[in-house]
């Protein structure tokens, strides 16, 4: 794409950049009160049924799913106009999914800026190796990469550091104003467990409660994975990457069902956030219908996307992801042509 396509694309988008303030209000209406709702109706139901309450849970997790699409807007200050409002609002959404705001919105405003740059990796993206890289790592580098790209680990162990240490722990860079954010939401959900645990019962509130957290880092988890590990996803260094090509190659557009693609806030339409991450989440899908040069992004669903589990290793050379299996087999054919040589 040359530069004049690039601006051109860029044009037809900026339309959409624009929040609109009854829109955001609206969504935080559907949002966060109904996961109040849902958490009540979950302890509600506990003398009822363990598992009637855990299945509540769950849908609980879908609303904090949704709860977090409008933190992850108040970070590229597009949910609102007013930038001490997506502060406010990001903070308090911050406390209610249990990321630090300020920390996250650094981490990830970098992501957005060297996503799909093979020189620029590892701050706010998942670790992904080339198949050069993993070949010439040490026998360690490769148990711990093996280790990390395991579902059992990445979606098992996952939330678990994401929420009790990643979001926990500052940057040795991060400047006062981060670390007191960090520091506030950490002793806000502090505060706020205990006293549920106290008024609502330890049980009932490590049962609901950790079923909604866990399920709901699950599928953000996942959703970030999908969104950017695809078969012929786009990945280039620093010489040849391009922002627009990253943004609309190296995204994909997921397309969910209407039910899941509501909880998600439009995620799906990740192609059109990177290309624009001021577009409000409620604006993604309309920007992708009117603007054909978008349609071109690689489109996976629900079913497909499931093949993403399978990409462990990201081949320079083929511009595609590959598995293990691949890779050993390449492996062993390159080491018999060596040896026979």
């Amino acid at each position: 794409m040359d530069k004049q396509r690039i601006r051109e694309l860029r044009k037809q988008v900026a339309p959409f950049e624009n929040s609109h303030l009854s829109k955001s209000i609206t969504q935080v209406l559907n949002t966060i009160p109904p996961l109040f709702l849902v958490w009540a109706l979950a302890y509600m139901a506990f003398d009822v049924s363990v598992w009637l309450s855990v299945g509540l849970a769950v849908i609980a997790a879908g609303f904090m799913v949704r709860t977090f699409i409008i933190f992850h807007d108040c970070t590229h200050g597009s949910f609102f106009k007013n930038k001490k409002a997506n502060n406010i609002m990001g903070t308090i959404t911050g406390i209610l999914t249990l990321f630090a705001y300020e920390k996250w919105k650094r981490e990830h405003s970098i992501h957005h800026a060297t996503s799909s740059n093979l020189d620029k990796r590892g701050t706010g993206d998942m670790w992904v190796m080339t198949v050069e890289e993993y070949t010439n790592a040490s026998v360690g580098q490769r148990i711990a990469y093996r280790l990390y790209r395991n579902p059992l680990v990445m979606f098992g162990l996952g939330p678990i550091y994401l929420f009790l240490v990643s979001s926990r722990i500052n940057r040795k860079d991060a400047r006062p104003k981060e670390r007191w954010n960090t520091h506030l939401i950490t002793l806000s959900v502090i505060v706020l467990y205990t006293l549920a645990g106290f008024l609502l019962g330890w049980t009932e509130f490590a049962i609901i409660q950790g079923t909604t957290v866990y399920v709901a880092g699950v599928l953000g988890i996942w959703l970030f994975y999908v969104q950017h590990q695809f078969e012929d996803s786009y990945f280039e260094e620093e010489a040849e990457w391009d922002y627009v090509k990253a943004a609309v190659d190296g995204s994909s557009y997921y397309q969910l069902p209407k039910v899941l693609q509501w909880l998600t806030g439009n995620i799906g339409y990740h192609h059109v956030h990177h290309l624009s991450p001021r577009v409000p989440n409620y604006m993604l899908e309309e920007a992708h219908e009117s603007t054909p040069p978008l349609h071109q992004a690689t489109t996976i669903t629900l079913a497909t996307s499931l093949t993403a589990l399978k990409f462990r290793l990201y081949d320079e050379t083929a511009k595609t992801f590959i598995s293990f299996k691949d890779w050993k087999q390449r492996y062993m054919r390159t080491a018999s042509t060596q040896a026979k040589g």
